[in-house]
């Protein structure tokens, strides 16, 4: 049984699960589909095109599935997925797909703090931490275990690596390659993000390895030769292949 303010609107063509709270004076559009156990605090609003899982929390203020802020947007049929068990704290707004690539998606357990922006066609993988003001352009992707301090600004197509802790205020048009702290002004590497990482479980010689990856990545000019530099000093462990994997594939270059 869903707990339905009766100063809250729900569309009746909306689906939803069970065991649901909405607030009053949320609005919930057309075309959306609420899991289970959700709760939607109060002047929450769920647009057209929303997917949603479970256990989710939103705070007041809260605008999922907006229409995206693009102007190549005709009003085609786009979605937003949001997975289970994120916190979405207040005003954060997250826009849905575009033409693109057709879907926004947020993964699972993620905290996504105040007054933040997903644009159209992002892609947030899982056990993020993104932090007040922080702004995503369109297409930027978030790798699994990401720590994106506040008011962050990050340009669009960017891709922002598994296991990196960027610096508040900072603000970037380059990749941000896995498992470093990334900040300053202009933005690049500053290290390993050593305490994240021990956090979650690593070991200091997996650590160590790392630490010895970005040596050698940064060691030359070019980074197609640092690559080569890794490959032929460090086991190919699935850690340094996903540093390589990730640089070989930016297309908007890392930060140095």
């Amino acid at each position: 049984m869903n707990l339905i303010s009766a100063l809250a609107f729900v569309h009746p063509k909306a689906k939803m699960g069970d065991n649901n709270v909405i607030g009053p004076f949320c609005y919930i559009d057309k075309d959306t589909v609420i899991g289970n156990n959700n709760n939607l605090q109060n002047s929450v609003t769920i647009n057209v095109g929303a997917r949603i899982g479970d256990h989710n929390e939103f705070f007041p203020g809260c605008s999922i599935s907006t229409k995206p802020q693009d102007l190549k947007f005709k009003g085609e049929e786009t979605i937003c997925e949001i997975g289970d068990n994120n916190s979405i704290r207040e005003n954060v707004t997250i826009s849905r797909g575009t033409a693109s690539k057709g879907t926004t998606i947020v993964g699972n357990n993620n905290l996504l703090m105040e007054n933040m922006h997903i644009a159209h066609d992002c892609v947030v993988g899982s056990n993020c931490i993104i932090g007040n003001s922080t702004k995503l352009a369109g297409e930027v992707i978030v790798d699994d275990n990401a720590i994106i301090s506040a008011e962050v600004l990050i340009h669009q197509f960017c891709r922002i690596g598994g296991y990196v802790m960027i610096q508040g205020g900072s603000r970037t048009s380059q990749d941000i390659p896995p498992f470093v702290i990334a900040g300053k002004e202009p933005i690049r590497y500053a290290s390993i993000n050593i305490i994240g990482l021990r956090r979650r479980g690593y070991t200091n010689e997996q650590i160590e390895s790392l630490h010895e990856a970005y040596r050698l990545l940064y060691s030359k000019g070019i980074i197609a030769e640092g690559i080569e530099e890794i490959k032929k000093n460090l086991p190919l462990t699935k850690e340094i292949q996903y540093i390589i994997d990730f640089v070989s594939s930016s297309k908007r270059g890392i930060i140095r």
